[in-house]
């Protein structure tokens, strides 16, 4: 299983220039605790990923720190080249990654380095799931088909 197969394709975009508020408000619009930063790149509508930022930077840059966040861009807050996976990247060497990062997100990038999507152990999961399902209904189905088979 790869990375490109599992990770979410609808991905939440924020720019290093925009007001810290600006960030805050987008996570709360969209229900989401990450936005990736990107900046336009040479082709459109292709991004180029340039951080993070999660409600968990804004809570430690601004409250903790007693900052008017109206003083803040996203840039200062971000972080800067973030960990990234490669669509084709397997699964298990991005979760190792994730793993010694300490990182429970990543953006994910095609093979030209293009923004194409974000992988969450959420979504890892959801695979793992999936997958666990398929082979316990391939157990039961043996087994039905067994008794009919012998009865």
């Amino acid at each position: 299983m790869n990375i490109g197969r599992i990770c979410q394709r609808d991905v939440v975009t924020i720019r290093p220039d925009e007001d810290l508020t600006a960030a805050a408000r987008l996570m709360r619009e969209k229900h989401v605790g990450y936005l990736v930063v990107t900046e336009p790149g040479s082709q459109e509508g292709r991004e180029r990923v340039v951080g993070v930022i999660t409600d968990r930077d804004v809570v430690v840059a601004v409250v903790a720190r007693e900052v008017d966040p109206r003083d803040l861009k996203v840039s200062d807050v971000m972080t800067r080249d973030p960990l990234v996976a490669n669509v084709g990247d397997p699964t298990d060497v991005t979760l190792r990654r994730m793993r010694s990062h300490g990182v429970r997100r990543v953006p994910v990038v095609d093979t030209a380095g293009w923004l194409a999507g974000v992988l969450s152990l959420d979504d890892v999961l959801d695979a793992i799931a999936e997958q666990l399902s398929h082979i316990a209904g391939s157990i039961r189905n043996e087994q039905q088909i067994e008794r009919k088979v012998r009865n």
